[in-house]
């Protein structure tokens, strides 16, 4: 796919586990196993699938997925898998090297999106990708150093700390734009100062859902995360984006979709519904 001056790819750095009931809130189990079957520890199968938008001076990565300085046993826990994919592999299938990034745009600081931001090199903590600017919402950044006992689990200092300490990590304070294609549409339900990206030109618009929507099953306005810290800030939102959506004809991304990269939906009597999914970016 081509927006504006971007060739647009899909990165796969792999797969994680998250509890089923957690990823779908109030509703009941009977209903969210038809598309999501779980597995014996009621886990449900999720994607880190990221995007590589390219032009003539930049080469930018939104999202770093899990990355890989996880222990075994916290690769138990989340059912961490990266044999056939990983952000090293799925790069190289592109011929980028990580030190070919210019621009890491991190939606927020949680682990399964900026766990790939840093690696361990000779024993010590660095930026995955050396000549990089990182770029989060500075709201976000505020709240990763101190998120509070019921979120802090989800903020890992090993993961953006290193960012601070080599001064490649730039906080966005309530920035909108990135440049003409690139847009930040900044959500609070999830977490604080979340930031979906909008890729658009004159004819088409991708909307990098992250947490927002993080499968096509959560188009359903009930399907919230028990993760979120303001599900009814989740839902306003939730609303908002799917009435852009339809107004605007965009295509909805999924970061986390173990099987759809992107949707488009329909309004309806029944209110707006998923219209059609897509497995790979056309």
């Amino acid at each position: 796919m081509k927006i504006g001056k971007y060739n647009i790819k899909v990165i796969d750095a792999g797969f994680f586990a998250l509890d089923g009931g957690a990823m779908f809130g109030i509703i009941p189990r009977p209903l969210w196993n038809k598309n999501n079957p779980p597995d014996e520890a009621n886990r449900i199968k999720l994607a880190t699938r990221l995007l590589l938008l390219e032009s003539e001076s930049k080469k930018i990565l939104i999202d770093t997925g899990m990355g890989n300085k996880w222990n075994k046993k916290s690769k138990g826990i989340y059912s961490i898998d990266q044999t056939q994919n990983s952000l090293f592999k799925s790069l190289l299938t592109v011929n980028i090297k990580p030190e070919d990034i210019t621009d890491v745009i991190l939606t927020h600081l949680h682990f399964d999106h900026a766990g790939g931001a840093t690696i361990i090199k000779d024993n010590k903590l660095l930026p995955t990708f050396p000549n990089a600017v990182y770029h989060v919402q500075k709201k976000n950044f505020e709240w990763a150093i101190n998120p509070t006992d019921r979120d802090k689990g989800s903020y890992l200092k090993d993961n953006y700390d290193p960012l601070v300490k080599e001064g490649v990590l730039k906080l966005i304070d309530g920035q909108n734009q990135f440049d003409d294609e690139i847009h930040f549409v900044i959500v609070n339900g999830h977490t604080f100062a979340q930031q979906l990206i909008k890729i658009s030109d004159s004819s088409n618009t991708l909307l990098y859902c992250c947490d927002l929507f993080p499968t096509y099953s959560h188009i359903q306005l009930p399907y919230i995360m028990s993760y979120d810290l303001q599900p009814l800030i989740t839902l306003q939102e939730k609303k908002y984006i799917l009435r852009k959506t339809v107004e605007e004809n965009w295509k909805l991304f999924f970061e986390h979709d173990p099987e759809f990269a992107y949707a488009t939906v329909k309004s309806t009597e029944k209110g707006i519904v998923l219209n059609e999914s897509f497995e790979n970016l056309n």
